[in-house]
């Protein structure tokens, strides 16, 4: 039980890690598209 604990917080803390790198991408993504939108004005 200890161990599927400890399995369940790691993971966890992996998909916390891998949001906020997609969060970051998804952020990086909208500066591009924003920025060219404004260019082709």
């Amino acid at each position: 039980m200890q161990t599927l604990s400890q399995g369940y917080k790691g993971l966890s803390f992996l998909v916390g890690l891998n949001m906020d790198r997609l969060m970051m991408i998804g952020a990086f993504v909208a500066a591009l598209y924003a920025g060219s939108y404004t260019a082709l004005i």
